[in-house]
């Protein structure tokens, strides 16, 4: 029909593994091959965030492997409020690099995957080979006693 474009379906170009973390299911895009990079989404988003970067950084030589995360997407959604600490949150970045039995792995986060990507590198410096984070700049835990209200 002219003037009709048909819409491009993102899930049809990615591949798609459901992949066993810290006790969920996560659905994950996992393309490539090379170092481990993880690319994690912020709120209220999934993998679908990160279309236009999977491409790109499977090309330059990486596994990138992209989580909706716990309770989003295709992902397991516990229904406990305890299910979604960032202790948590860290063990399911943790177990996906368990999963493709690698000693580290790149993070990427963006919104409020930049917290879950610092905290975990923070906690397990020799699991992660480099991070990056975007949109949300790093502020390390403060002390409440000295903040002036």
């Amino acid at each position: 029909m002219r003037g009709h474009m048909a819409l491009d379906n993102p899930e049809a170009n990615h591949h798609f593994e459901q992949i066993t973390s810290n006790g969920v299911q996560l659905r994950c895009v996992v393309e490539g091959s090379g170092p481990l990079a993880i690319m994690v989404h912020g709120w209220p988003e999934s993998w679908y965030s990160w279309r236009h970067q999977i491409n790109l950084v499977r090309d330059a030589g990486y596994r990138v492997v992209v989580p909706d995360v716990r309770g989003y997407g295709g992902s397991d959604a516990p229904d406990a409020i305890e299910a979604y600490d960032m202790e948590t949150m860290i063990g399911d970045i943790l177990g996906l690099i368990d999963h493709f039995d690698e000693e580290q792995a790149v993070l990427i986060g963006h919104d409020w995957g930049a917290p879950i990507v610092w905290n975990t590198t923070a906690l397990h410096p020799q699991r992660i080979r480099a991070v990056a984070a975007m949109s949300v700049p790093y502020s390390p835990r403060g002390n409440i006693s000295s903040i002036d209200l």
